[in-house]
């Protein structure tokens, strides 16, 4: 029990630790004119009753849906890559492939299977449920040598 106890106590301080320490960041931040509040964009993906869906949430807080999208340094250049190869009747192989493609055009350095993680979300080929598959390195590097 002694050790369950000092555990969750361990637990607890680190846990304040981290959240008084992003907090203390965030209002340097904030304080400061001019500054933007620290925030990711994200891109969430998922699979329903209507088919795949794409969401790109801000830390605004606003949100849109897209058929493909990117984020980062360089999305507006891998939007419109996206924009020029998408098909709504597209494979799965193919738009792994596009993927890959649109990734190495913002890449710096080399782009290999210990760099890239690459995930699909779909309809469960077994059950009327849905998937989420990260691809395994030699996956990945499979795929690189097919884009190559």
């Amino acid at each position: 029990m002694e050790a369950v106890v000092s555990t969750q106590s361990t637990w607890k301080q680190w846990y304040q630790r981290r959240v008084h320490g992003s907090s203390g960041i965030n209002a340097e931040y904030m304080g400061s004119g001019g500054v933007r509040p620290m925030g990711v964009s994200l891109l969430l993906a998922g699979y329903d009753h209507n088919g795949p869906q794409l969401y790109q949430v801000d830390p605004s807080g606003a949100y849109w849906q897209w058929k493909a999208s990117a984020v980062g340094k360089k999305a507006s250049t891998a939007r419109t890559f996206l924009e020029k190869r998408y098909d709504e009747n597209i494979e799965l192989e193919d738009a792994i492939g596009i993927a890959i493609l649109t990734l190495k055009e913002g890449f710096q350095g080399d782009m290999n299977e210990n760099n890239i993680e690459i995930a699909v979300v779909r309809k469960s080929r077994t059950e009327e449920d849905f998937e989420f598959t990260t691809l395994s390195p030699p996956e990945v590097k499979d795929y690189l040598d097919q884009v190559s």
